[in-house]
């Protein structure tokens, strides 16, 4: 008995050292004593960890293709993650409760992504159940009297408690499609644009929300004022045009001034939308009490190229950039294999100074549904809807190259090499671990990685994604 107590002692010893020392996740406890250790997804694998090549010297007439300079160090990362739609959350309820368990531990479980940062809604988007607000009324209601989030309370609250239940860290922002249909020209949730005259008790309709979300568990970080600013997608699905001019005073004289009031510490990000807005942007952040009142810039990859947010950055060193939404459309043929072309896009995205990655909707079923809207997306992961199987798309795949090794607070650092169909990105976790994403979009391929003055040597499978840890 003395000696198994010994044991237990000794045992319980080592385990609490190894959780406090470093980040907690199994990956990566005792990194440093393991040498390289490698994931790779192609055709035939999916997150396989195989034989990993290790640090040698250099060789005299070594050719560099990847060199990694830890000294020069760029943007910390908040996390990676998806969105929790009415139409995600609805899925989600109707799982069994043990799939359900299982499901939330494989997308927020320390042993799964480890998804971190997820977007909500401020009412219906295209993907819901129906088209709804936190204040539907027939008649004006600038009071917000008939305020309520009950609908929420169904299925959408409980998911995001149990998602934070498993991720107690999840970063959770949260976006409007549209205003009330009272707010707007036209008088309907569907396309149209906000009226000028109904920003103060639309200021006071984010804090009812914020409050009463708070009130329920559920505490959201940030906020944007509108998904997609600049479309109202011609009348089709939830969207509100706002114009340049209305934003800046909407955020300046209404937004900012109400959440001081109500005393919450909830940041603002603008703009939720495409790169080629990137002008917009810097025209807004240049009014002095706009800037004051903005966090950083949410940003989505549907038209335009990821530098914009380079030179947004270089306009404006202290704000933030966030990539917001991007996802799958369901009807592709590489719907479940398109992991090379999403892992090009994150790695895009994080090379021009983005702080998360937010895919679209987290979960949908085969045909893409629920969904109110005209477009086919796809889910991070499909759930049959009669058969209750959970499939997983390239997204997915994707993600878990970042996702499952790159720890919060960690900074992409350098990594230098133009090769043709090969994109690559470094970063160094808080615990002094490096990771080194590199996709390959071509043939296999042969690659030297450089670290100071030492080498290793990568073979890349064709369209493949590989991430390395050290």
């Amino acid at each position: 008995m003395q000696s198994n107590r010994r044991i237990f002692l000794r045992t319980c010893t080592t385990a609490a050292v190894a959780y406090f020392a470093g980040p907690k996740n199994s990956l990566l406890w005792g990194s440093a004593a393991s040498g390289v250790r490698v994931w790779v997804t192609s055709k035939a694998r999916r997150w396989e960890q195989i034989e990993a090549p290790q640090w040698r010297e250099l060789h005299a007439d070594s050719v560099t293709g990847i060199r990694i300079d830890p000294d020069q160090s760029y943007q910390e990362i908040l996390g990676f993650g998806a969105a929790f739609t009415d139409a995600s959350c609805y899925l989600f309820h109707r799982l069994n409760s043990k799939d359900r368990e299982a499901l939330l531990a494989e997308l927020f479980g320390p042993a799964g992504l480890r998804l971190s940062v997820c977007r909500t809604c401020i009412g219906a988007s295209d993907y819901s159940t129906s088209a709804y607000s936190f204040d539907d009324s027939s008649d004006p209601d600038p009071e917000l009297t008939r305020f309520s989030i009950e609908h929420d309370r169904a299925y959408i609250l409980p998911s995001l408690r149990s998602a934070r239940q498993v991720n107690p860290d999840l970063f959770l922002f949260s976006s409007p499609w549209s205003p009330p249909g009272w707010m707007k020209a036209g008088g309907s949730m569907l396309g149209g644009s906000m009226r000028k005259k109904y920003f103060a008790p639309y200021a006071e309709y984010f804090v009812k929300f914020l409050q009463a979300y708070s009130a329920e568990g559920v505490k959201i970080n940030a906020v944007t004022v509108q998904n997609e600013v600049d479309t109202d997608q011609d009348g089709k699905m939830p969207a509100a045009l706002w114009g340049q001019e209305y934003e800046i005073e909407f955020v300046k004289k209404h937004l900012g001034p109400a959440f001081e009031r109500a005393s919450l510490d909830t940041k603002i990000w603008i703009l939720d939308h495409n790169y080629n807005l990137w002008g917009r942007v810097i025209n807004e952040l240049s009014d002095p009490a706009v800037n004051k009142r903005v966090d950083g810039i949410a940003w989505h990859g549907y038209a335009g190229t990821p530098d914009a947010m380079t030179r947004v950055r270089e306009a404006f060193p202290t704000k933030h950039n966030y990539w917001t939404e991007g996802g799958p459309d369901i009807t592709s043929p590489d719907y479940a294999t398109d992991w090379a072309k999403w892992s090009h896009t994150f790695t895009g995205t994080l090379r021009n100074w983005a702080q998360c990655i937010v895919g679209w909707n987290l979960l949908l079923d085969e045909k893409g549904m629920p969904n109110i809207g005209p477009f086919s997306c796809g889910g991070l992961v499909t759930v049959d809807s009669k058969t209750g199987k959970v499939t997983r798309s390239g997204q997915y795949w994707a993600f878990a190259h970042y996702s499952k090794v790159i720890e919060r607070g960690a900074r992409v650092i350098a990594s230098q090499g133009e090769l043709e169909g090969i994109d690559h990105v470094a970063m160094q976790n808080p615990n002094g671990s490096h990771v080194l994403v590199v996709t390959n979009r071509g043939e296999q391929r042969r690659l030297e990685c450089r670290l100071g003055e030492r080498a290793l040597d990568l073979m890349v499978d064709p369209d493949s994604v590989t991430t390395l840890l050290w």
